[in-house]
C-alpha cells in the first residue's frame, strides 16, 4: 500500500536527491558511478584501401532520444528543485536527451486508460502490490537485459527488489520500502502515567497502553486505526499477519481467499477491543493515512501504524516533537513469543513497454543514475548540513534501495552518524521487524472490502467477525479472484 507519496525524506534517500559522478559527454568512463549500462564498444572496421577507423556502433548517446520522466506534484517544492537538479546532472552526461516532465502519479484506476492512450510516461512510480497485475495486463517492459548489465546490482536490497522479479524476470526498480510499525508518542504517556511498553510487546500491551492513554472528553485517542479508505484494510492486515493469516493462496490455479479463517476472525475481534471495550480509538474514526497521521502531528492520538519515516517527519518538523519523545516500534506480536509481523510494501519505478528501446535504455539510467554514487553521498551529506541550519531533523527510511550491509550502505550510515539531527531507531527494532509481502493479486480490491468491514465494526456494536469476514470473503472472490488465471 503506496502511502507516502508526499512523503519528503524517504524519497530524498531513495535517489531523487543524489547526485550522480559525472563522466565524460558520452557518459562512456568507466568513472561514471550513475549506474548506468555500459555504451557499445567500438569496432577497428577496414575498408578496401586497408585504412582503419575505430568507428562507433550502435552508441545509444549518439542518438537523439527524448523521456518522459515520473516527477514530483507541485506541492512538492523541494523535491521538485532537486528533481530539476537531477535532469540538469543527467543531461551534462548524456546531452542527446530531451527530458519531458510529467507529475501524474500512479493509480489503479487510471493506469489502463493511460496504456490505452499511450500517455503515460516512459517511466513512472507504482507499490509492491501491483506487480503481478502490470505484468499480466502488460503495462510495464521486461527489463531483465538492462538489470543484468547494472554495476550495482548485486547491493540493491533484495527483500525489496523481488517484488518486482517474477519468474525470473525483472519488471521494476525498486526506490524504498517499508515494514509497517506503529510509532508511539512517548509525551503522552509520560503525561498520563502509562508505563512504556516493552519493545518485544503483545495485543495486550497495545490495548493496555491505548486504553490508558484515551481520554474521549478531551478528545484524545490511545491510538488511530485507520477507518477510511483502502489504508483501513490495510492497517487492519497487519493483525491478520500477526494471528497466522493470508490474504490468499494459489490452488488449481485458481486465487483463493483465506483471510475468512480462524485468524481473521482473532484479528477483527482485537479492533473490536479497541473500539469497544477500551473507547481507545478516536470518536471521529473515519480517518485515512493523512487524517490518522495528521492527529498523531498533533498529539490527539498516542499511537498511529504506518511506514515509520513519513510519520515521524511530520512529528518531528512540523508538529514540533523531538525525536526522544517519538518512538518507533514493530508491530505488536498477538501473544508473547509471536512474530512482529508487518505488510512489507514499498515504492518502484517501472518502464514503459510502449517505449522505444533506446528510450527504455535512458529511462533505466535515469531512474539509476544517482544511486550507489559517491556524490550522492557528498550531496546527502550537504542536505543533512542544509537541514542542521534550518533546525529541521533527518528521518532515514527503515528500508532504503541498498542492502544496509552494503558498501554503499556502511558509507550512508557513516555520513548519518556526523551529524545529530538525523533520528535514530532503536538498535532493538530491527532484531524483531518480520516483513510480509502484500498479496499479488487484487490486493487493493481486498482493502477496499475490508475497509467496509472496518467501517461496520466500528460504527455499529456487537457485529458478528466471522460473518462479517465470511461475506467479504464471498465479495472478493466472486468479484475479483474468481476472474483470475494464477499460474
Amino acid at each position: 500500500m503506496r502511502k507516502y507519496s508526499s512523503v519528503l525524506l524517504s524519497v530524498l534517500v531513495a535517489g531523487s536527491l543524489l547526485s550522480a559522478c559525472s563522466g565524460n559527454n558520452n557518459g562512456n568512463t568507466a568513472g561514471n558511478k550513475g549506474g548506468e549500462a555500459s555504451a557499445a564498444p567500438t569496432n577497428a572496421v577496414t575498408d578496401n584501401t586497408a585504412t582503419a577507423t575505430d568507428a562507433p556502433v550502435d552508441d545509444i548517446t549518439q542518438r537523439k532520444v527524448t523521456i518522459k520522466i515520473h516527477y514530483p506534484t507541485p506541492d512538492l517544492t523541494e523535491i521538485r528543485a532537486q528533481e530539476d537538479d537531477k535532469i540538469k546532472r543527467f543531461q551534462e552526461v548524456y546531452p542527446n536527451v530531451e527530458i519531458v516532465k510529467d507529475d501524474w502519479q500512479y493509480n489503479v484506476s487510471e493506469i489502463g486508460i493511460k496504456m490505452a492512450a499511450n500517455e503515460a510516461p516512459t517511466f513512472f512510480n507504482t507499490f509492491a502490490t501491483e506487480a503481478k497485475f502490470l505484468v499480466e495486463k502488460g503495462w510495464v517492459a521486461d527489463i531483465t537485459d538492462l538489470w543484468n548489465k547494472y554495476e550495482f546490482k548485486d547491493q540493491i536490497n533484495t527483500v525489496l527488489q523481488n517484488q518486482f522479479i517474477i519468474d525470473g524476470k525483472v519488471f521494476g526498480v525498486t526506490q524504498k520500502g517499508y515494514v509497517t510499525t506503529t510509532m508511539i508518542n512517548k509525551k503522552m504517556l509520560d503525561e498520563k502515567g502509562v508505563a512504556i511498553p516493552p519493545m518485544d510487546w503483545t495485543w495486550d500491551d497495545m490495548l493496555n497502553t491505548a486504553k490508558g492513554v484515551a481520554d474521549a472528553k478531551k478528545g484524545i485517542s490511545g491510538i488511530a486505526p485507520m477507518g477510511k479508505g483502502n489504508e483501513s484494510g490495510w492497517n487492519w492486515t497487519n493483525f491478520l499477519f500477526e494471528a497466522g493469516g493470508e490474504i490468499q493462496k494459489i490452488e488449481g490455479g485458481k486465487v483463493i481467499a483465506t483471510f475468512n479463517s480462524d485468524a481473521g476472525v482473532k484479528a477483527l475481534d482485537f479492533y473490536k477491543k479497541l473500539r469497544w471495550e477500551a473507547n481507545a480509538i478516536p470518536q471521529d474514526w473515519a480517518l485515512g493515512w493523512g487524517d490518522a497521521v495528521g492527529a498523531f502531528q498533533q498529539s490527539r492520538t498516542a499511537m498511529v501504524m504506518a511506514g515509520s519515516d513519513g510519520v515521524i517527519e511530520q512529528a518531528l518538523n512540523q508538529g514540533g516533537l523531538k525525536p526522544e519523545d517519538v518512538l518507533t516500534y514493530p508491530m505488536p506480536a498477538m501473544e508473547k513469543g509471536g512474530k512482529h509481523t508487518g505488510v512489507l510494501g514499498g515504492d518502484y519505478l517501472v518502464i514503459n513497454p510502449n517505449a522505444t528501446p533506446d528510450e527504455q535504455e535512458m529511462a533505466f539510467r535515469y531512474i539509476t543514475f544517482d544511486y550507489f554514487s559517491d556524490k550522492g553521498l557528498e550531496a546527502l551529506d550537504a542536505i543533512l548540513q542544509q537541514r542542521t541550519t534550518d533546525g529541521k531533523y533527518f528521518i532515514p527510511p527503515l528500508l532504503d534501495y541498498y542492502s544496509a550491509d552494503s558498501e554503499f550502505g556502511k558509507k550512508t550510515k557513516a555520513v548519518y552518524d556526523k551529524y545529530t539531527n538525523v533520528y535514530q531507531y532503536s538498535p532493538d527494532i530491527m532484531g524483531l521487524l518480520d516483513g510480509k509481502p502484500e498479496a499479488q493479486y487484487n490486493t487493493q480490491d481486498y482493502y477496499a472490502t475490508m475497509s467496509n468491514v472496518i467501517q461496520e465494526l466500528f460504527s455499529k456494536k456487537g457485529t458478528d467477525s466471522k460473518s462479517q469476514l465470511e461475506a467479504a470473503a464471498k465479495t472478493v472472490q466472486e468479484k475479483f479472484f474468481d476472474t483470475i488465471k494464477a499460474e
